[in-house]
């Protein structure tokens, strides 16, 4: 059933189709593929794409399954809009029961709502102790004050106990109380931004946090459970309905911080590929960083790469051996889908450094801004 729902969900995206790797419209420069194979490199698996031909402009082992790093949070976004839609935003309430030091905190996981007061005040998200303080207020004291609890995260439980110095008894149930002796009242609420608005920040900053909740929200959401196995069905669920080809891939979170995360270029770029122009996944594309202007690519593209600024929306990752960039490359009026996976980069800055700035000069020598003609 949750599969059927899905694939009515996204019934107006039609499937991918396959794509011809020997009916090149054009060819990468030289340049290009002397960079490919770059021993900072070490045999990175590559590809691009042109959308208006459904061709293969340039593959090399692509097809490998590699270590994608914080590029997997391309399919974890994809994965949330497929499972609640862009405009879905999540709500926590705090509520009262007809026992005066009984009250019900209600949530729907919302991965927005924080616990820090840094993130509340530096990126406006607000904090779960506010419900909590207004009980407080109106009670004048903590004396005998018990919480009981469903649909929050565990992290954020733990935070409200140390926060409270243990002073509130905290308790996990299942479901809330529907006895009519146990009916809650509403006391407050928090609403989170839309989905939307969180992916942006998510992909634009490569949130890990964010990134992991979203993705095991949607596995949930789409009759799965939490777990690591569970979110590798639910992404297999959806590249499926989407007629991605997922061979090879394996999940164990939603940030791409795991080593043994796996993942092949040609997956990544045909997802992009497929969502690019689809309206309902648009807060994807939105949300992938500016090269040289903004998010995790505001200083990439300027020294190395410099004639691809502004040119590039791509999602950046990096873990130990691995540096991946995967987007889409402005080509004068052509827009080509690219995906870089190098997972075998020594496990050192300066070469991980060295192999961005070599992506960087690679997808410079494709980039060329649109031209416009004068009027008149």
């Amino acid at each position: 059933m949750r599969k059927r729902r899905l694939i009515s969900f996204i019934s107006t995206v039609g499937l991918l189709a396959p794509l011809n790797p020997s009916a090149h419209a054009l060819s990468v420069p030289n340049t290009f593929k002397k960079l490919a194979t770059s021993s900072t490199l070490a045999k990175p698996g590559i590809i691009v794409l042109d959308p208006s031909t459904q061709t293969e402009i340039y593959s090399d082992a692509a097809d490998e399954p590699r270590a994608p790093a914080s590029v997997l949070k391309i399919i974890s976004a994809t994965a949330a809009i497929a499972a609640f839609g862009p405009d879905k935003v999540f709500n926590t309430t705090i509520n009262s029961t007809e026992d005066p030091d009984v009250y019900i905190l209600q949530g729907e996981r919302d991965p927005w709502l924080t616990t820090n007061a840094s993130e509340a005040k530096n990126l406006k998200r607000a904090r779960s102790t506010k419900l909590i303080n207004e009980v407080i207020n109106n009670r004048g004291d903590y004396s005998g004050l018990k919480i009981k609890f469903y649909g929050m995260f565990d992290a954020d439980i733990k935070s409200l106990r140390t926060y409270y110095a243990n002073k509130i008894k905290f308790q996990r149930i299942s479901k809330p109380p529907s006895a009519p002796d146990q009916e809650a009242t509403e006391i407050s609420r928090i609403t989170s931004p839309t989905l939307r608005e969180i992916l942006n920040f998510t992909l634009l900053w490569s949130d890990n946090v964010l990134a992991d909740r979203l993705a095991r929200n949607a596995a949930v959401k789409l009759g799965y459970s939490r777990d690591d196995m569970s979110l590798n069905f639910a992404f297999e669920e959806v590249l499926s309905s989407l007629g991605v080809n997922s061979t090879g891939l394996k999940v164990f979170d939603g940030s791409g911080l795991s080593r043994e995360n796996r993942i092949s270029a040609r997956t990544v770029a045909e997802l992009l590929l497929k969502i690019r122009n689809e309206p309902q996944f648009q807060a994807v594309y939105n949300g992938l960083p500016l090269s040289g202007k903004t998010g995790t690519l505001k200083k990439r593209f300027q020294e190395y790469g410099s004639a691809a600024k502004g040119l590039v929306k791509a999602k950046t990752g990096w873990i130990n051996t691995s540096v991946t960039l995967a987007g889409y490359v402005e080509a004068g009026e052509s827009e080509y889908v690219f995906a870089v996976i190098a997972n075998r980069v020594t496990p050192t800055e300066n070469s991980r450094d060295r192999a961005r700035n070599i992506i960087d000069k690679m997808l410079a020598t494709i980039a060329k801004p649109l031209q416009i003609a004068p009027v008149g």
